[in-house]
């Protein structure tokens, strides 16, 4: 059956023994290294995410924060602008109302104008029909002071009428 030989046994522990050594000292301390080195890659690599993963969240939030002042000023920028194209017609209208009441002056005058000379030319008219009229009742001519007298007398009697 099965013998147990002493010496086998020492040899095998002895073997083994320096498997392990060799195998310490020039594979498991490399690829102990190696698996560190690798897990310090994964680690840094996580973190770099992370540190991305952050910056593009308060980039985010700093576009959202320039979108809303963007949008402040639009909306600030519109106000202005209707605020100015009202003043703008305010004054337009201002203008033209100006305008308008000037003309409107400027014809009343006129009228008034014409009013009096018209006034003036029907004096005379009436001047002349009433010493014609005076002539021809009278039968005679008068002379330039007692026309003008006899018109001014006429002329007062019908602006008391």
């Amino acid at each position: 059956m099965l013998e147990i030989n002493p010496g086998l046994i020492i040899w095998t522990i002895v073997t083994f023994v320096c498997l392990a050594l060799l195998l310490s000292k020039f594979a498991w301390k490399p690829m102990l290294k190696a698996l560190g080195d690798r897990e310090e890659k994964i680690r840094g690599a996580l973190d770099e995410a992370d540190r991305a993963r952050t910056e593009a969240a308060e980039m985010i939030k700093q576009n959202e924060k320039n979108l809303a002042r963007a949008e402040e000023e639009y909306q600030k920028m519109i106000r202005e602008g209707k605020a100015l194209a009202e003043k703008l017609k305010e004054e337009i209208v201002s203008k033209a109302k100006q305008q308008a009441q000037q003309e409107l002056k400027h014809a009343s005058e006129e009228i008034q104008r014409n009013v009096d000379s018209a006034k003036l030319q029907l004096r005379a008219e009436v001047a002349d029909l009433a010493i014609k009229a005076t002539e021809k009742i009278l039968e005679e001519t008068l002379d330039e002071k007692k026309q003008k007298k006899i018109m001014d007398f006429a002329i007062n009697q019908l602006t008391k009428n």
